[in-house]
């Protein structure tokens, strides 16, 4: 596999703060960080007979999927194929090539979510066969994330942790401690119920998003981390898959309004990464409406709340752009205080190295109070990061 040349540094026209992008978790990412009774048992890299590296944990294989973890290669090389991390830049594994690939494009802060060894909300660790083992593996995910990925460039890096979810009882405990760690924020499957857990209107939760709004914690609903997608039939091709992929933000976003749950807990903020914009409207036109018509006879209906379904979607939710050009054009049914962008790095769909450019050509139409929201100022608020001095946008990578 090749790699290409690093890119020219972009011009930095934008102070920007990705809110999504990915760790590819490094071969040495568990060794010292499980109780000594569990070490052997700790997830590890193997080499396969047919030449992969992938990720062994009880039993089963978890391969790094080669979208990804494309960033820096030819694009016909691009495939669904195991990729080993000789066949990956750098950046994806490595936290100091990661920032040095920041600076070239032009990137001033990143949250990164986990790949496919922890499952974007730690699916695979909460839903271990050995809950002991699974609850040490997800401790030591997180402790590496807060030590090496966030810890050694706390300017660069917003920690997020992993929840504990197999114990609804223990989960709140865990977001405490964590935050008292320095952790901004915790990645929570956008559909719990497809997880095999407590759905978010048995108020099993509640306990949990008190945690969080109490800390200040930022809930960040990942498309993916359900592990569901609106598949419309057994042969749908890959296009229509991805292309639906803010649907999932679109149905996480409404079960999680009609839930009550932002009602309950009216500080609370969820991000809703890799979902798009354009859909958002449309929700919060249409509850409203639902809302006003087919649920107003229901008895005992689930709106707890004197304001409208749009009025709340608006405070508590937080909307993702990779790249949207055309909704940026509409943005009174959001606002501009509300958006978030995103880089993806180092999957398929990532805007790396291009990210200033994107950012800069979706926001052009904007006054220069709103574009400074969108790129970075809504992100320091929400997750309590500094912003650099005057003198990096004038720096290059």
């Amino acid at each position: 596999m090749a790699l290409l040349p690093d890119p020219e540094p972009r011009q930095r026209q934008h102070v920007v703060i990705s809110v999504d992008d990915h760790v590819i978790e490094p071969p040495d990412m568990f060794a010292g960080r499980l109780p000594a009774v569990l070490a052997d048992r700790a997830p590890t890299v193997v080499e396969t007979d047919d030449g992969r590296q992938v990720w062994r944990y009880e039993g089963r294989e978890y391969p790094n999927i080669g979208l990804n973890a494309v960033i820096g290669r030819p694009r016909d090389e691009w495939s669904m194929e195991a990729a080993r991390f000789d066949e990956m830049r750098r950046g994806c594994w490595d936290i100091d090539a990661r920032i040095a690939d920041m600076d070239l494009a032009g990137i001033w802060a990143s949250l990164n979510f986990p790949s496919l060894i922890a499952g974007f909300a730690g699916t695979v660790f909460w839903k271990s066969d050995d809950l002991e083992l699974g609850l040490a593996v997800l401790r030591a995910w997180n402790d590496w994330h807060l030590e090496v990925w966030a810890g050694a460039y706390p300017q660069r890096i917003i920690p997020l942790q992993l929840p504990w979810l197999a114990d609804p009882r223990l989960a709140p405990e865990e977001i405490r401690r964590n935050a008292d760690r320095g952790f901004k924020a915790v990645s929570f499957p956008e559909l719990p119920a497809h997880c095999g857990l407590p759905s978010l209107h048995t108020g099993v939760w509640d306990p949990f998003f008190a945690a969080c709004e109490e800390t200040d914690t930022v809930v960040c609903l990942h498309t993916g981390s359900a592990q569901w997608a609106p598949i419309p039939a057994f042969d749908t091709p890959f296009e229509t898959i991805t292309t639906l992929f803010p649907v999932n933000a679109l149905v996480a976003c409404a079960d999680m309004l009609w839930s009550g749950i932002p009602v309950r807990f009216p500080r609370l903020n969820i991000t809703l990464a890799e979902g798009g914009l354009g859909w958002a409207a449309l929700l919060g036109d249409r509850a409203d409406y639902v809302l006003a018509h087919s649920a107003s006879g229901l008895e005992g209906g689930s709106w707890k709340s004197d304001l409208l379904p749009s009025e709340v979607l608006r405070r508590t939710f937080w909307f993702c752009s990779i790249d949207d050009p055309h909704p940026f054009g509409a943005l009174d049914a959001i606002g501009a205080g509300r958006i978030l962008v995103e880089s993806d790095y180092p999957h398929a769909d990532s805007t790396w190295p291009d990210t200033q450019q994107v950012v800069a050509r979706n926001v052009a139409g904007l006054s220069a109070e709103d574009a400074a929201k969108i790129t970075h100022r809504n992100a320091a608020q929400l997750f309590r990061h500094p912003l650099p001095d005057d003198g990096w946008l004038m720096a290059t990578g």
